[in-house]
């Protein structure tokens, strides 16, 4: 059985991909939990992963480390991590690619909390360019591929890459279009998103960069955490 290395579920972006693709393709796996700031955790976990940096996936010896590389592992391995479309396939990987190299000041600016709600003081123009990308990109896949998801019928690993966006779209009350927002409460609906979340609120850890991006940027309007 698979063994997925993560970090704390409130704020650990990259950990949900490849989880919430796991869980929503019924792929078996033990979690691992890594905390942030667990600096005797973090130097034992730099012993399994080369990069010291979660996530990282354990098969039988076999390590696989970054959650784009995790994706394309498991793809040779089960069916629907991508479309079987060639043209919602490719379409998909373009988009996925782009969450993974692209949208710096929106995960600057809008760091993953999901238990807090947050009031924007303020959305420059070029954090605007983001979110407008995001917009427009959701769109495109929606209309083209018919829904409910980014690339068709089923949920594959272009929504698992933007399954954390989903989450700061309603952390940081970001107005979309009306499909995109309809599909941000949908992903959201999920089971498996419902149950990271869950686990997230109820962990009993603080890490302090997270917790001072949110509060600089915006008004608290609410904590969920326990």
């Amino acid at each position: 059985m698979y063994t997925l290395h993560i970090a704390n579920k409130n704020y650990s972006s990259w950990s949900l991909r490849p989880w919430v693709l796991m869980k929503e393709l019924g792929i078996e796996f033990t979690e691992q939990l890594i905390v942030f700031g667990d600096e005797s955790s973090w130097q034992a976990f730099r012993r399994q992963s080369p990069s010291g940096k979660v996530p990282c996936l354990v098969d039988q010896g076999t390590m696989v480390w970054d959650s784009l590389a995790i994706v394309e592992y498991l793809a040779e391995h089960h069916d629907g991590i991508w479309p079987t479309s060639a043209r919602a396939r490719t379409w998909a990987r373009c988009a996925a690619a782009e969450m993974h190299s692209g949208f710096q000041l929106l995960r600057d600016i809008c760091s993953m909390n999901v238990g807090l709600r947050i009031r924007m003081n303020t959305i420059s123009e070029s954090l605007q360019k983001d979110i407008n990308r995001i917009d427009s990109l959701w769109r495109d896949g929606l209309q083209q591929f018919g829904g409910p998801f980014l690339a068709g019928e089923h949920f594959t690993a272009v929504d698992a890459f933007f399954a954390p966006v989903v989450f700061r779209v309603r952390t940081y009350g970001l107005e979309l279009s009306n499909e995109p927002a309809a599909y941000v409460q949908r992903v959201l609906g999920l089971s498996s998103m419902q149950r990271w979340e869950e686990e997230a609120l109820a962990e009993p850890w603080r890490d302090t960069a997270h917790e001072d991006v949110a509060f600089t940027v915006g008004t608290l309007l609410a904590d969920h955490r326990q």
